[in-house]
């Protein structure tokens, strides 16, 4: 039976603001409280996502949150209707309005963790979606991302949900932005990739000193054991701690991997050799040949990383056994990254193409093609049980375009946050995309 890694990029939000709520995210920190624009934002993951879908990969759509979160703004103490709400919030708490509009849900990466059929002991495609807990305006996102893959992954004859994992720091789970899966085929049993940048209960794992590791340990074997994984199967590593004070939040922003192929930077990990050796042996027991990239910080220094975004691209399989890198526009301004991409496909190897898009709206938030996407390696089954709705085709490419040009500014502002009709644009919005994309009521407005 055929299988298919199918990417499902979230749909940017018509919150869409630079509110640079993520510390340790440099580009979030950097453009903060400049004017964002929502429709360009939506517009330019769509663009993507259909050109991914035109070169032959199987591509799918997860839809944003509710924002603002009214009902979070309640559980903190502000009440009346939910205009007053806003209003009462904006001259008391803005800082708390901004977290509440946040559009970070776009970058699915961080929705949860996705474990293939082939790799689980009950045989069915596992999803635990991740608290997000390290910062509060990602923290409110796991009810509703609990709801929206409930509703695509609805058949439990093949799919099975798992709730977002306690919300104390010794359990922060940042989702599949730290999970990477290496095997020979989607449909066989692979090895699972799990990088953490801290131990919650043991201190003989050194810790960034500068900015928070989101990922710990606990929280990766949590995950691991609530999908049935074997111990053969799985792989802990440790993200290098300098590095994450370099802002380098997530492995995402370091590493990408896909197939039998890890492209990391030399500063990625800690005990990189006995890691990449683990690696080696696990997925040959499961037939595969494990190989790696390694960028050496001669070439690419780790701030060339962040400020690019090189690794935090998309690493695709070619019919032909080749790979095609997806990186951003910035890597195309970076000397020293283009450069070096140059001579990478043009060596020979395993990596023979780079394809450039324009995500300047999600980069300057802090998120590249690889936050953009959550990756589902499904069997053909198991693709057809997906709820057919959010499966990318020319006519949802225009669909969903012709909505977002409905319903989306084309400038946001924070104080444009304080006006209560942006919360009725938004759910008159949300509540069209769900019968675009055949998704029932997922949204608390729909379900109270």
């Amino acid at each position: 039976m055929k299988s298919y890694e199918v990417n499902f990029d979230g749909l940017v939000g018509p919150t869409h603001n630079y509110g640079g709520l993520s510390y340790g995210n440099v580009a979030s920190q950097s453009n903060s409280q400049q004017s964002s624009n929502p429709k360009e934002a939506a517009l330019q993951g769509l663009a993507k996502m259909k050109a991914l879908m035109e070169m032959g990969f199987q591509q799918g759509v997860l839809a944003p949150q509710e924002r603002p979160d009214v009902a979070a703004l309640r559980r903190l103490g502000f009440s009346g209707t939910d205009a007053q709400v806003i209003v009462r919030a904006a001259k008391e708490a803005m800082p708390l309005l901004v977290a509440s509009c946040s559009a970070s849900s776009m970058w699915v990466a961080n929705a949860a963790t996705v474990s293939p059929s082939a790799d689980t002991a009950d045989g069915r495609v596992h999803f635990t979606a991740a608290n997000l807990n390290c910062k509060y305006h990602r923290s409110i996102e796991h009810p509703t991302t609990s709801r929206v893959l409930g509703a695509m992954f609805a058949n439990q004859q093949h799919f099975a949900h798992h709730a977002a994992l306690p919300a104390v720091a010794q359990f922060g789970d940042e989702g599949a932005a730290n999970h990477t899966r290496f095997c020979r085929e989607y449909g066989e049993a692979g090895v699972e990739f799990f990088v953490f940048g801290r131990s919650a209960f043991d201190n003989r794992f050194p810790a960034p000193q500068k900015y928070p590791a989101r990922q710990t340990l606990e929280a990766s074997q949590a995950v691991a054991r609530l999908h049935g994984l074997r111990d053969e199967g799985v792989v802990y590593a440790q993200q290098n701690p300098n590095v994450i004070d370099q802002g380098v939040f997530h492995n995402d922003v370091i590493a990408v991997g896909n197939g039998e192929v890890l492209f990391y930077h030399e500063d990625a990990f800690l005990d990189t050799d006995s890691m990449l050796a683990e690696l080696q042996s696990k997925l040959a027991k499961a037939g595969g040949n494990f190989q790696s990239v390694c960028v050496p910080r001669s070439a690419v220094t780790v701030d060339d990383a962040v400020r690019s975004y090189l690794f935090n691209s998309q690493l695709l399989s070619r019919p032909d056994g080749s790979m095609l890198l997806i990186v951003p526009q910035e890597c195309q301004a970076n000397e020293r990254v283009w450069t070096y991409l140059q001579e990478l496909t043009s060596s020979g190897g395993l990596i023979r193409e780079v394809k450039v898009f324009d995500l300047k709206q999600s980069m300057q938030n802090g998120g590249g093609p690889a936050c953009l996407r959550l990756r589902v390696a499904l069997n053909e089954t198991e693709l057809a049980a997906v709820n057919p709705g959010v499966i990318m085709t020319p006519p949802l490419y225009g669909s969903l375009t012709a909505w977002v040009e409905k319903h989306y500014r084309d400038r946001l502002s924070e104080t444009d946050l304080a006006d209560p009709q942006l919360l009725l644009e938004c759910r008159t919005a949300l509540d069209e995309l769900t019968q675009i994309l055949k998704l029932g009521a997922v949204y608390p407005f729909q379900i109270n």
